[in-house]
């Protein structure tokens, strides 16, 4: 990773290899069993599966941001905010990022960006209004880990395929693929969709598991950058109990994002086994139980 003073995290680092290399291989299994299905379309399909891919790397962050609402700030619009990311990148001695602020009472934060020169940190206007300066310098600072561990890339490249296999699933549920011509027609309407249904769904389950370590990872980064880890405990339990206030239909808007986000707009359950591993984020007990670890170890030395 770029130099910065984030604390490393060789776990994190070697979740996102894992997950990469699975990911990779079963990008390459997907793609060989479209080209066996499809003899007669493979130079479309690689051309289709290149451009899809680039676009999502190098567009996705900027697609996100403006998904989410948001609107790049200066120091002059925006003096606390730009005072907070301030001194967490002098803290981290990493570059500044541009300030985005979000108008929407969801109270959250996230950052994009594929490394550190090229990163948005945006905090909405509902999180604003509620932290207190310490408890939004444990918010930044855990986005900015983020960055300076490049998981949101990672979490971008690796999000591609099920993206990519989804689509096609749905195009196969909606017959798309009746059209295709020649021997063995009625096999191929059945077995893409087949196929990229469990492609989806391995890639989900992959992506799932690298998101809930790493925002644990952010976490704890967060909590020994700046010192404070009962701020961004403070910080976690404020905004998790503001969410559970905010009207259904906002969090809904929200919640295909959830991945980006500080909390998650939308939880999948009452905290089952089941919900869990479908979960973007750890449990709210779990985050906690973490950052009061920190603060043992912190206060023993």
């Amino acid at each position: 990773m770029d130099r910065n003073r984030f604390a490393d995290d060789r776990g994190l680092t070697t979740r996102m290899v894992v997950t990469m290399f699975l990911i990779g291989l079963l990008y390459v299994v997907f793609v060989g069993a479209l080209l066996a299905l499809l003899r007669g379309s493979w130079p479309l399909i690689l051309v289709i599966a290149g451009i899809l891919f680039v676009a999502q790397f190098w567009f996705s962050d900027r697609i996100a941001a403006f998904s989410m609402g948001a609107k790049e700030v200066t120091p002059e619009q925006a003096p606390e905010l730009h005072g907070v990311v301030d001194r967490i990148c002098a803290l981290a001695d990493m570059p500044k990022p541009r300030v985005a602020i979000a108008d929407s009472d969801v109270p959250n934060a996230f950052a994009t960006g594929r490394n550190q020169k090229n990163t948005t940190v945006c905090a909405t206007t509902g999180l604003l209004r509620r932290l207190e300066p310490d408890e939004l310098e444990g918010v930044i600072a855990h986005e900015l880990s983020h960055v300076a561990h490049k998981d949101v890339a990672v979490m971008t490249i690796a999000s591609f395929l099920g993206i990519l296999a989804g689509v096609i699933t749905r195009i196969g549920l909606y017959g798309g693929f009746r059209r295709v011509r020649g021997p063995g027609t009625a096999v191929i309407a059945i077995a893409i969709p087949l196929v990229s249904a469990v492609v989806y769904a391995i890639s989900f389950l992959l992506t799932r598991m690298l998101s809930r370590y790493r925002e644990l990872s952010a976490d704890r980064s967060a909590a020994l950058l700046t010192g404070r880890p009962s701020a961004l405990a403070s910080a976690l339990t404020k905004v998790t109990g503001q969410l559970a206030a905010i009207p259904t239909k906002d969090l809904r808007k929200a919640e295909p994002f959830n991945a980006f986000y500080f909390a998650p707009a939308l939880t999948s359950g009452a905290g089952s086994r089941f919900s869990r591993l479908l979960s973007t984020h750890p449990t709210l007990d779990a985050r906690l139980e973490q950052l009061g670890r920190i603060t043992r170890e912190l206060d023993r030395h």
